[in-house]
């Protein structure tokens, strides 16, 4: 896995009915291979994302800004392994992510890893943990190319489900590559690539206050998706 790391990429999401996926994974299973970690194929993810007392972190992707950040904890629940990660979105679509192990999912974000956030975004926040979400993801990773595949479902924040029969797909790459298997079976499906952001859905859903005019179209492309 190490290999297809991919800390420095371009991710292209795609949002699919669950029911889709056997058709999907049918077509490109000639060019992937699955990770396993022991006996697990589906792993476990659960975060706790921090933002400032005023979203900014949300706010920045409302807005529209082409530079964005996000803050979490991540515990993957298998691997029992957490870790303090950054992303961070530049002007180009590139995504870079920088992660530090830390002992557990309520780790506070003080002393060292509060140096390890303003070392690595060049600023300094008052943080505060916003949300909650968990997922279950499968992996495959391209038997050539430097590129994995990500298949996450049962979204839920704080506990709460998000919308049943949603699947994000994500594709992860070190430049975007429209030659990929599961891109190109995607395009000829009619499925195409769609900008969303799982922690500002999860924040305009469970944070009714917040400014979200921009994510309503997402809201109802979801439903409508999962209707069908």
């Amino acid at each position: 896995m190490n290999e297809v790391s991919l800390m420095k990429r371009v991710d292209t999401k795609f949002l699919v009915r669950t029911a889709a996926l056997p058709a999907i994974i049918d077509t490109i299973k000639n060019s992937y291979r699955v990770l396993q970690i022991d006996e697990n194929r589906l792993m476990t993810y659960k975060s706790a994302y921090y933002d400032t007392p005023q979203a900014y972190f949300y706010h920045m992707h409302h807005n529209g800004l082409s530079y964005r950040i996000k803050i979490r904890v991540r515990n993957y629940v298998e691997s029992e392994l957490s870790f303090l990660e950054i992303k961070q979105k530049d002007s180009q679509g590139n995504t870079v992510k920088n992660r530090v192990k830390v002992p557990d999912i309520n780790t506070s974000l003080s002393g060292e890893f509060a140096d390890f956030i303003t070392n690595t975004t060049g600023q300094q926040f008052q943080l505060e943990q916003s949300i909650v979400n968990s997922f279950n993801r499968f992996t495959l990773v391209h038997n050539g190319m430097k590129e994995r595949v990500t298949f996450d479902l049962n979204l839920a924040f704080n506990d709460i489900p998000f919308q049943k029969g949603l699947a994000i797909i994500e594709l992860k790459q070190e430049s975007l590559d429209r030659t990929s298997p599961l891109f190109s079976t995607l395009k000829k499906q009619g499925i195409h690539p769609y900008s969303i952001s799982k922690y500002c859905m999860g924040m305009a859903r469970t944070h009714q206050q917040l400014k979200q005019n921009r994510f309503k179209p997402k809201f109802l492309k979801i439903n409508k998706l999962t209707l069908i």
